[in-house]
């Protein structure tokens, strides 16, 4: 191989042009064969702005490169994904990986036969205030997700399940390494066909328990997350990019704090700001994927990550449809 990944991108819209700047910002690793976007408008811009070669046809732009970025809309991917898989190529494809279960399925069984580097951009696991924590030994047995958005048309074709909280659902997943035995959830369908508000409750085979709240109608936006466990809570605040870790540590450890009575004896708070890495999220989860194909190295979120967590956006989303025809005839 090259010592620049040769690659594709597919889909040029408001993402696409983000990811665009971050492959431009890559060049000591990427070299940007081409844009392929069924907008001309689009295109047209991006050709004059960025001075990308423009692609009017997917095979033509699969045969010239090694890898593929795919951005374009959910119904797509599964599509564009396969065709990439069964040439031999690299994909990096966004979340939800797919639009179904099934095409999920099908992804990962089309990837058992033609092995190559897939990374899914769930871009929170390299957000700074998750990056702060990564390291430590987090043992959760309660989390709290809140994420809440303004009001935006790109993301409507589907539920805010698979549009926002599906970022909170692979973080947990990622966390918690248990299965899930129990999920109760409610959504409520306001301005579009799909649920735009919606609070899970999940249950894991540990013992751990989470409760999630996603909103895209929301008066201001707002993306934490708070894990308990029994010596620390942390916060993460992935909208500012800081977190914060409170440890109730013996009363007479070496390191300075709130001395407090517990159940378990005297005790002391010891409260710690994790310094944050100064990263852009996008360009470095496109770096670690450049890194995954030159290193032939497994991806830091696998397909089988994606595949996992839009399957249970999936388990939700039919909880939800269950609790409305329930509430429906109650009516």
């Amino acid at each position: 191989m090259n010592d620049k990944v040769k690659i594709g991108l597919f889909g040029i819209g408001h993402l696409g042009k983000i990811h665009l700047k971050c492959l431009q910002m890559l060049s000591d690793k990427f070299e940007i064969v081409g844009a392929y976007d069924p907008d001309t408008k689009t295109t047209e811009f991006v050709n004059k702005e960025f001075n990308i070669p423009i692609f009017d046809n997917i095979d033509h732009l699969l045969d010239r490169v090694e890898a593929v970025d795919i951005v374009s809309p959910t119904s797509t991917h599964f599509d564009i994904a396969s065709l990439a898989i069964q040439s031999g190529k690299h994909v990096f494809v966004e979340k939800p990986v797919a639009s179904t279960r099934d095409e999920g399925i099908r992804l990962m069984d089309l990837h058992r036969q033609y092995p190559s580097v897939i990374q899914v951009g769930h871009v929170e696991r390299f957000n700074p205030a998750y990056l702060s924590v990564k390291g430590l030994d987090i043992q959760p047995l309660f989390i709290e997700c809140h994420r809440l958005a303004q009001f935006n048309m790109r993301g409507t074709d589907v539920s805010v399940i698979l549009d926002l909280m599906i970022h909170d659902l692979d973080l947990i997943l990622h966390i918690v390494k248990s299965k899930v035995v129990s999920i109760s959830a409610n959504g409520v369908c306001i301005v579009s066909q799909t649920p735009d508000i919606g609070n899970v409750r999940l249950e894991f085979e540990n013992g751990c328990t989470a409760n999630i709240t996603a909103s895209r109608l929301s008066l201001k936006n707002m993306r934490k997350m708070r894990v308990f466990q029994p010596d620390a809570y942390i916060s993460m605040d992935f909208l500012d990019k800081s977190s914060q870790i409170v440890r109730l540590v013996d009363e007479d450890g070496p390191e300075d704090g709130m001395v407090m009575e517990t159940a378990k004896g005297m005790k002391k708070l010891i409260f710690d700001n994790p310094s944050l890495p100064e990263v852009n999220a996008i360009k470095e989860e496109l770096n670690a994927f450049a890194d995954s194909i030159i290193n032939e190295d497994q991806p830091l979120v696998s397909l089988e990550d994606g595949v996992n967590a839009l399957i249970l956006a999936h388990d939700i989303n039919d909880k939800i449809k269950t609790n409305e025809v329930a509430m429906s005839k109650k009516i």
